[in-house]
């Protein structure tokens, strides 16, 4: 079985990796879960995905400081190294399970979104036609899933950047419109503010588990050459760039449609294309929304098969599931993804709305364990590491440390919340089962 047991292969460049974590960030929180967030907040919501910006720059900050003092370990590692292999059992199951959560959510969203152009075709079909796409994109090898990713985040990218400018040269009178009014959509309607600073805390709940999908960074360190002086150059221009990509597409929609004339069961963008009066603006919409749930569930097997190998090469999750092709593709773990991937399809075909709204807040809950115990394990390890950091967390322990505890208060109020009763059950029950199981597997701790 020698060809099996072979090992990750250091193939990933610095815009792959970018690409791949904008690639799970940059989905469906944006092009549609926005209408939420600014029904909930106005315009004054960009103030959410701001502050939210800068918690997320710390926790990715603490990611890059321990790559640049544990080479080749992932973020893993660093949970493991800091707590032990009990809690680096849990969080490494729970956040498989919110991957694959995620992806089965993804590959329908994919079918309904074919559907549009194929009507004839069932959805079951169309969903699973998603899903073989995207286990056949993580056969290749990490160099070609790279460039694939690079690719499929780089559309949706593209198609926001051409939104922003094509919005702000519509409010500003460059180009005729209905909407070239200038600003003020964001001064009526009950001003910036329409619903008082309190609301933007309202939307902080979701506005945080859009940026779920960051962190995958942190798996990406075992495949990429001299991660550690790689990683915190790109941690500086991906947070610019994810807050960008957020405040900015939202600016221009509550310039252009007025916040409280959103649907919030259509996504923004269509509406702001659509009163634009283009030809074709709907299928292009189609097109980027069908690409921009793609390269989410592209991203989420990728972060799901590296955690699996990364936990069986630990003896946290079955021997067999470390085996890696001789493409460096660890390709059981993928066949394991491959399989729930395609049980989850069709329970979700079976029962559609229930599983959705089960699902749906999982990332979130898992997200915020994830984030929380990353800077817990940078305040543990910082006392302890051999050497010198090269690249450092500003204000270090205060910043994160108040990181940590905000992210708490964020995942208590999730939790507190009454909407989220079955998922945050469903995820508590599964915390309760991976603890009980960790003490009986890891009996000598």
């Amino acid at each position: 079985m020698k060809s099996n047991e072979g090992s990750l292969q250091k193939k990933l460049l610095p815009r792959h990796i970018t690409f791949m974590a904008m690639g799970g960030v940059i989905g469906t929180g944006i092009f549609k879960g926005s209408a939420e967030t600014i029904n909930l907040a106005g315009p004054g919501v960009i103030f959410s995905y701001i502050f939210a910006g800068l918690l997320l720059l710390v926790v990715m900050g603490a990611i890059a400081e321990m790559a640049t003092v544990y080479p080749n370990r992932n973020m893993k590692d660093f949970i493991r190294k800091a707590f032990g292999e009990r809690v680096s059992f849990i969080i490494g199951w729970l956040y498989c399970f919110m991957w694959l959560a995620v992806c089965v959510i993804e590959v329908i969203a994919a079918g309904s979104f074919l559907q549009y152009w194929f009507p004839g075709i069932p959805l079951w079909v169309l969903s699973l036609a998603s899903a073989a796409l995207i286990i056949l994109i993580n056969m290749m090898n990490v160099r070609g899933y790279g460039e694939m990713e690079f690719w499929l985040a780089g559309i949706k990218i593209f198609m926001i950047i051409v939104f922003i400018v094509l919005g702000a040269c519509i409010l500003f009178g460059i180009l005729p419109g209905p909407s070239s009014t200038g600003l003020s959509n964001y001064t009526e309607h009950g001003g910036f503010f329409p619903n008082g600073w309190t609301a933007i805390f309202s939307a902080l709940l979701i506005v945080m588990f859009s940026y779920g999908g960051s962190e995958l960074i942190g798996l990406t360190l075992t495949e990429t050459e001299n991660a550690d002086k790689v990683l915190p150059k790109v941690v500086k221009n991906f947070i610019l760039r994810v807050i960008l990509f957020y405040t900015l597409p939202i600016l221009i929609i509550c310039g252009m449609i007025p916040w409280n004339q959103l649907n919030e069961n259509t996504s923004p963008f269509v509406q702001v294309l659509s009163s634009t009066g283009l030809q074709g603006a709907a299928h292009l919409m189609n097109f980027i929304l069908v690409t921009a749930v793609l390269s989410a569930a592209n991203s989420g097997i990728y972060g799901a098969t590296r955690m699996l190998h990364s936990m069986a090469k630990d003896g946290e999750a079955p021997g067999w599931l470390r085996r890696v092709s001789p493409q460096g593709v660890p390709v059981y773990s993928l066949y394991f993804c491959a399989v729930i991937l395609l049980i989850g399809s069709m329970l979700a075909y079976i029962t559609q709305e229930g599983l959705f709204r089960i699902l749906m807040a999982v990332p979130g809950f898992v997200v915020m364990l994830v984030w929380i115990c990353i800077c817990l394990s940078q305040i543990k390890l910082r006392k302890v590491y051999p050497n010198k950091p090269t690249f450092q967390v500003w204000g270090f322990p205060y910043i994160t440390g108040l990181t940590a505890l905000i992210l708490g208060v964020i995942a208590i109020l999730f939790v507190l919340d009454a909407q989220n009763r079955i998922s945050i059950s469903v995820c508590l029950g599964l915390v309760i089962l991976l603890a009980f199981w960790s003490m009986f597997k890891f009996k000598k701790k």
